[in-house]
């Protein structure tokens, strides 16, 4: 048996490492998530609500509520449902990316999932397309690090005692 790591062929794969691998991970998901809001480039978009259809799994390592069965041990998918009614109402993005981060930003920062994938689409954007939309997986310790501020290693230097020397 061929156990080397070799590239997958799947063109979004995602790496997983071994740790990652070991620890159980339970999904809480929304799928088929609709509504209407104003997101878009072009002009035609910008002025009218276009219906969206987003997907979100959260991940959490192995749920307290399997063991507890009490909805405080677990991300309650009736309020991650509200807040994806209220940032629909009030977001004033663009990009469907940037709406994607933006729904992957709260189930980490404000759900605490360890891990989320978030699928938001425009369906029936084009007559002949069935639909446009992105994917975006994140992981709560690569988000939160890939959310410092320019500056940050700059100032972890500095912190750090590693200043460089003066000539």
């Amino acid at each position: 048996m061929n156990t080397s790591s070799r590239p997958s062929n799947a063109p979004f794969a995602s790496t997983v490492s071994h740790a990652e691998a070991t620890v159980p991970m339970d999904l809480i998901f929304i799928e088929g998530f609709s509504g209407q809001t104003v997101i878009g480039i072009h002009d035609s978009e910008l002025h009218q609500a276009q219906p969206l259809v987003i997907d979100v799994h959260a991940g959490v390592p192995r749920a307290r509520a399997c063991d507890t069965d009490r909805i405080g041990d677990t991300i309650d998918y009736g309020v991650v449902r509200e807040r994806l009614v209220r940032l629909m109402a009030e977001h004033r993005l663009q990009l469907l990316e940037a709406f994607a981060e933006a729904i992957a930003d709260i189930l980490i920062d404000e759900f605490g999932a360890s891990w989320a994938r978030v699928k938001v689409v425009k369906p029936r954007k084009f007559d002949d397309v069935q639909a446009v939309g992105v994917q975006i997986e994140r992981h709560a310790p690569t988000h939160r690090a890939s959310k410092s501020a320019p500056g940050a290693t700059v100032l972890n230097f500095l912190a750090s005692g590693m200043v460089p020397a003066k000539h």
